[in-house]
């Protein structure tokens, strides 16, 4: 191992500070949509979106970095990323928590970097891309931008983030220099429409729709995932995370492109949850057997139960948008609440796959 890398248990607290930062994101969550939460959690009822994407999947994703770069000082970021999610936690003000959110997504960007210096491709360009939309995302929100305005910043990280680590991949199924040319006119129609939703007051996020639409098309069509589908095992449970997360994305693409104006509570909700729950939560159940192995050094065999989070998590999906769609608050807050259920699955799937194979190795 780099002995310039941190040591596995000191990675162990910031991955597990993470996983807190989920459960008081999905207790805020339940909160929201009118459910009682076992977390005291009301005051940071707006502060949901945040605790999901930059306490939990921006701790795990830099961390990862970390990890990849194996420099120590590259920790800091994933180190930040924990605190700035604790700090909200802790009912302090909010403006700490972003400054440490800030920290974070600046040290992963120049990991990034550092690893474009290292390997200069088109995947580890994009990877740096989503990691400077972290950084911008949350530069805007300090300045005084509404949460909403800076989400598609936040959405721009974490699908850019997934399709340069897609990309990458497929230099098993290397795509041709024509759907590379695509792939990279669609990125830029996709910066391009983050940054109209930014400047927009009415919620308007067709041009970013447009491009997620097309990158669902590009990634269903060019991804290793439409092959090893036919395979078995493990294997075969990645690849059905990846295409259920691409037709979400299209999905979402959909819902934006043909909703002029998206309403809050409603076809917001719907656009939104399609992207961060059905495409983002579909490609961590898919990832993490291999990425928590890297991380904590622990294995994760394959069992079959792997795919009852993924079922509850698509089938929540459906009753939620559903209900967004038709703004059947009800079937909105039933969805809501399996959502919840479906992430708790595959919290405790991965715990009992790791306890399996310590027991194993008695």
């Amino acid at each position: 191992m780099n002995k310039k890398n941190i040591s596995v248990p000191y990675r162990i607290p910031m991955l597990v500070v993470g996983f807190v930062c989920l459960a008081f994101g999905i207790s805020s969550g339940l909160l929201r949509m009118g459910w009682n939460s076992p977390l005291p959690a009301a005051s940071l009822t707006a502060f949901h979106g945040p605790l999901m994407v930059c306490g939990f999947l921006g701790t795990v994703i830099a961390l990862e970095r970390a990890v990849a770069l194996g420099e120590r000082w590259a920790y800091f970021g994933p180190l930040a990323a924990a605190l700035g999610g604790l700090i909200l936690i802790a009912g302090l003000s909010w403006h700490i928590g972003v400054v440490l959110w800030i920290f974070a997504s600046g040290i992963l960007s120049v990991a990034t970097a550092h690893i474009f210096i290292r390997q200069r491709a088109l995947f580890t360009l994009i990877l740096l891309l989503g990691s400077l939309s972290w950084l911008l995302g949350n530069l805007l929100w300090l300045g005084g931008l509404g949460i909403a305005q800076i989400v598609p910043w936040w959405i721009s990280f974490l699908v850019l983030t997934i399709a340069g680590e897609r990309l990458e991949l497929s230099r098993f199924l290397p795509p041709s220099l024509g759907s590379k040319v695509v792939f990279i006119l669609i990125l830029t129609l996709f910066l391009i429409g983050v940054v109209l939703a930014t400047l927009s007051s009415d919620l308007n996020v067709q041009v970013l729709s447009l491009a997620l639409l097309a990158l669902a098309l590009w990634l269903l069509r060019q991804d290793v995932a439409r092959h090893t589908i036919k395979q078995k095992g493990l294997t075969r449970f990645i690849a059905a995370c990846l295409i259920s997360g691409y037709v979400w994305l299209l999905v979402g693409g959909l819902i934006g492109l043909l909703t002029q104006h998206l309403m809050p509570g409603f076809s917001y909700d719907a656009f939104l949850h399609t992207i961060l729950v059905g495409f983002v939560f579909s490609m961590i159940f898919g990832h993490a057997p291999i990425i928590f192995p890297a991380v904590a050094k622990v294995k994760i065999p394959y069992h079959f139960t792997f795919y009852l989070p993924l079922i509850v998590l698509h089938g929540s999906l459906i009753v939620r948008i559903a209900g967004d769609l038709l703004q059947n608050q009800h079937s909105r807050s039933i969805g809501g609440a399996l959502n919840a259920i479906a992430l708790l699955l595959f919290v405790l799937s991965t715990i009992s796959a790791v306890i399996r194979s310590k027991k194993q190795k008695i």
